[in-house]
């Protein structure tokens, strides 16, 4: 179990708990299954418990690991909802029961779930956004790759395709996020030693997700992607001396829809980085309008747009005959500080000829002092 567990985080929690009655929010996050995420979650209740606050399970995964399964005696654990779906008995976390309850503080694991079909929300990060607002303090966990910005990035390291993922915007709602972290040894070790999965799924696992190499990259991603979140609430709550520059970013992307989807995601990046406000812009030519362009393309911007919305930008579609002078319009209507485009797959000859309309789109920025990112 992680060795760095100390007494005076739940009191740290405590008082974010009385010191508003607005529900508060902490987020644990781990680089893979098995760093230990519940089991801390579990360690938080009990401390919570013995300080006389009225702390409950709404869903803890135990996965069958006794050391964390120990942890539940003492602890109130709110009965799971039962449904049907597709003729088998399933369950549920009951959020109707969570909000009728009204802990003070409850527990919700595996936040980038995915409820049953015909649940009131489809995600159970949903639930738990309405269980905030309803002025009930939320202990969460989830792993690294179940981030939406990182989506493509941990299917590069890993190959595999996360499917259960939450919006940037989660994170952000958060008031604590705290990173349960071990180094790869450590992590093997307690796979092999069958306190992960289950021996028959043991090997499997080691040779595909778990392999050394890339836990290490998984571990990279979590300790920036934590220090990242606390740098921003310094800055914010810290600001430093002189004129702020409210950064505002713009991601251009035209119909090709691989491009698009890695420009869109970096921006987000960006953007998170900085607080800021952004925005996706797609410059509507002639050629490109409604009633001309391929509907495999239609379908491609439409997802696009999607994606950005579920990552926090506000999308912008603009009509305009020349796409630099549409960026142009829109950098100018929307205040924009760093626009973002892709590095675009040319022929030589392309190139020498898109060379003077990139040359009035770049000059037409520096006059105004507005960053260009070329993002590869």
């Amino acid at each position: 179990m992680p060795s760095d567990f100390t007494d005076h985080e739940p009191d740290r929690f405590l008082d974010l708990i009385r010191s508003s009655r607005k529900g508060k929010f902490r987020i644990y996050i781990g680089m893979a299954a098995g760093v230990g995420k519940t089991y801390r979650m579990l360690q938080d209740a009990h401390a919570l418990m013995q300080n006389g606050v009225d702390v409950k399970l709404g869903f803890v995964e135990t996965h069958d690991r006794a050391d964390t399964a120990a942890l539940l005696c003492g602890l109130t654990l709110i009965p799971n909802r039962k449904a049907f779906y597709k003729g088998k008995a399933l369950e549920e976390m009951d959020l109707q029961q969570i909000l009728n309850l009204h802990p003070e503080v409850v527990i919700v694991d595996e936040l980038a779930h995915t409820n049953i079909p015909g649940s009131k929300h489809e995600k159970r990060w949903q639930d738990v956004m309405e269980i905030l607002d309803a002025g009930i303090n939320v202990i969460s966990a989830l792993n690294i790759q179940h981030l939406e910005h990182l989506n493509e990035i941990v299917k590069q390291i890993t190959g595999v395709e996360i499917s259960e993922r939450i919006p940037d915007r989660v994170l952000m709602e958060a008031d604590e996020i705290v990173n349960i972290d071990l180094t790869a040894d450590d992590l093997i070790s307690r796979m092999k030693a069958g306190k992960i999965y289950k021996p028959d799924k043991v090997e499997r696992a080691l040779s595909n997700f778990f392999q050394p190499e890339h836990i290490l990259q998984l571990r990279e991603l979590a300790l920036k992607e934590v220090a990242g979140q606390v740098e921003r609430r310094v800055d914010m709550a810290i600001p430093k001396g002189g004129v702020l520059r409210h950064e505002r970013f713009m991601a251009c992307i035209g119909s090709n829809e691989r491009t698009a989807r890695a420009v869109v995601r970096k921006t987000a990046r960006l953007a998170g980085y900085y607080s800021a406000q952004w925005f996706v812009l797609f410059v509507e030519t002639p050629r490109e309008s409604s009633d001309k362009i391929a509907l495999d393309k239609q379908r491609h911007l439409i997802n696009n747009f999607k994606l950005a919305t579920e990552l926090g930008a506000k999308v912008l579609k603009v009509q305009h005959t020349k796409v630099a002078n549409g960026i142009l319009q829109a950098v100018e209507d929307h205040a924009i500080t760093t626009v973002c485009i892709g590095k675009p797959h040319l022929s030589l000859l392309q190139i020498i000829l898109a060379t003077g309309v990139f040359k009035e789109l770049l000059n037409a920025l520096s006059v105004r002092k507005i960053d260009l990112v070329i993002l590869s």
